[in-house]
């Protein structure tokens, strides 16, 4: 069969099996495995050659460990370190050590076993956050906990591809004669020449491409920007994935980010559906006939056992609610990470291919009963385990006011107890149902609602109101309102709270006209008590905060315009510096030399 022929099997299997499982609200993931079944070699037989097809497809992979890579901005993973590190981390080695236990009781080799608990410890990140996002439960508890340990589970599978050809059978004795080492340092030079190379030639190369604003030679640079990547990074025996992330996230703070992302994501959406496809066709379903019981009892064993390690990490970490429960019947099912390793691993005959046949099939079953397991937990054993579902949000009865508070901590308290004092009403939203019933006991009226959804916006009143206070704690969800917000409303009016300057940058690209930064005016009021202190008269003292205020907020918008390069960030950092020791060195000078000064130090600023 010519490829072209193949190609329209592919395409015809996908366009019929993936509409029918997104109408039976199942995902996507399982209609494209599902159309493997059927056209490969344990179905029709349409397609024969798997493995070719297989390595091929592999790249799909590699598209999407780049588009991951995007998303990880240094700052979000430092908002999101304790729920991505920690409690990932934890879920990651408490559900290997389980379920490598259980697979060494079986009887395999240890260093197999470990390869294989890790392997199912795995979840599908596509699959459960379209089931959370189905469910309307992303907002919840258990849903933000969910996104943390598949966050840590995208992270932590790339070393593992990487390090797994070092580590394989074939290998075990180069290893002990130094090829272990020669790995690391191998490793080590390619992250530093995609490093530097990045910094030097790809940021500036990128910004030449862009110049030409031809959309198709951007794509290709967008391509080949992975492509170079994973071929630098295979030619030292590593993983292809792994230069991809790498670049990735190299890439994640640049301003190409979102259209490499959209011209990324039409390859990385094919070519991972043909991935699943391939998957699909190489599962070995003459198994559901030879060793049924085998593969009911690894499927049903495996599940059981990561649902409850997942709840019991939930219960460690403090979840409210039944939100532990919740957690575990969320992320029991296998990944598609999983296909990946177990398929490497049976290459690098870590793996038999009877137990990786086994495996990837146990791990297919498995995604497609999680969903129904979520389901059944909802409609049933929630009654049973849980001490306390998380309610509804409530229905919001002030649409009038002329202002809503989104966020009702201590600098939305502080904020409404003003407008209270002053007679003006207001709607205040806090996604905090804990918070929420504290606050209320004081005789607050607060509503427990999520300000990044459109549909509460508009049930407080946005469309009529003036003023919107953003006081959200989150810096992600504070940004994603706030860009909701310009896009729908505006007419409004945003004041917004910022924890950092990074977060402050965020919420100007929004669009957003005032914020004020966390801790910032306390700080300059603190400053001017301890300069009266020092004995400088009052007058001085707040003619020197207020000296430093006006400084610090035109440095603000020089360094929002240069947020993007590194260099000349440092740069406008350090002129800021220089500049603000000017102004205080021309107090400090004789009357005559004052002007001087401040006209050399305009001059440099200019």
């Amino acid at each position: 069969m010519n490829s072209l022929a193949q190609v329209a099997i592919f395409l015809a299997a996908a366009v019929i099996a993936v509409p029918l499982f997104r109408l039976l609200k199942l995902s996507s993931i399982l209609g494209y495995v599902a159309a493997g079944l059927v056209i490969g070699p344990w179905g029709l037989g349409l397609i024969s050659d798997v493995d070719a097809i297989l390595h091929d497809a592999e790249f799909g992979v590699v598209l999407l460990l780049f588009v991951i890579g995007l998303e990880l901005q240094p700052t979000r993973l430092w908002v999101l370190r304790r729920t991505v590190f920690g409690l990932g981390s934890a879920q990651m080695l408490a559900s290997t050590a389980a379920l490598g236990i259980a697979a060494r009781l079986s009887g395999l080799p240890l260093k197999t076993a470990l390869i294989v608990g890790f392997g199912l410890s795995l979840s599908s990140t596509a699959l459960v956050l379209q089931v959370l996002a189905e469910r309307g439960q992303l907002k919840m508890q258990h849903g933000r906990a969910a996104f943390g340990i598949l966050l840590f589970q995208d992270l932590a599978v790339l070393p593992v591809l990487a390090v797994l050809p070092l580590v394989s059978g074939d290998a075990g004795a180069a290893v002990a004669a130094g090829a272990w080492w020669r790995g690391l340092v191998s490793l080590t030079a390619v992250i530093v020449a995609i490093v530097v190379g990045g910094r030097v030639l790809l940021r500036p190369a990128l910004r030449v491409v862009a110049r030409t604003r031809s959309s198709e030679v951007f794509t290709a640079a967008a391509l080949l920007t992975v492509i170079g990547t994973a071929l630098l990074v295979s030619k030292v025996g590593l993983s292809m994935a792994l230069g991809a992330f790498m670049a990735g996230v190299l890439l994640a703070d640049s301003e190409f980010r979102h259209e490499l992302e959209a011209d990324i994501e039409p390859f990385k959406g094919l070519l991972l559906g043909l991935f699943f496809i391939a998957v699909g066709m190489s599962a070995n379903l003459g198994l559901l006939v030879s060793r049924p019981l085998t593969l009911l009892a690894v499927t049903l064993g495996f599940l059981l056992i990561k649902a409850l390690v997942v709840s019991l990490v939930g219960f460690l970490a403090r979840l409210g609610g039944d939100a532990p429960w919740r957690l575990g019947f969320a992320l029991p099912a296998g990944g598609e990470f999983a296909f990946v390793l177990f398929t490497l691993a049976a290459r690098e005959r870590l793996l038999s291919a009877a137990t990786a046949d086994l495996l990837v099939l146990a791990v297919t079953l498995s995604m497609m009963l999680g969903p129904l397991a979520a389901a059944a937990y909802d409609a049933t054993l929630h009654r049973l385990l849980g001490s306390r579902p998380e309610r509804e949000f409530d229905a919001i009865d002030e649409r009038d006011n002329r202002v809503i508070i989104a966020g009702f901590g201590r600098f939305g308290q502080i904020v409404a107890r003003v407008l209270r004092a002053r007679r003006i009403p207001f709607t205040a939203l806090e996604a905090n149902q804990t918070h929420v019933d504290f606050v209320r006991r004081f005789g607050n009226k607060v509503y427990y609602g999520d300000a990044s959804r459109l549909d509460l916006l508009r049930a407080a009143g946005c469309e009529s109101a003036e003023i919107l206070v953003l006081a959200i704690d989150e810096v992600d969800a504070s940004v994603r309102t706030a860009q909701l917000v310009r896009e729908q409303f505006p007419q409004l009016k945003v004041f917004a709270r910022a924890r950092n300057r990074q977060h402050a940058f965020a919420l100007m690209d929004a669009g957003v006209g005032y914020i004020i930064r966390e801790t910032y005016l306390s700080s300059l009021e603190t400053a001017e008590m301890i300069l009266q202190s020092l004995g400088t008269p009052p007058a001085e003292a707040r003619t020197a905060v207020r000296k430093f205020r006006r400084h610090d907020e035109q440095t603000l918008i020089e360094q929002y315009a240069v947020k993007d390069d590194e260099e000349k960030m440092i740069a406008a950092t350090q002129e800021s510096a220089r500049q603000l020791e000017k102004l205080f060195e021309a107090d400090a000078a004789p009357p005559g030399r004052q002007r001087e000064i401040l006209e050399k130090a305009q001059e440099a600023r200019d």
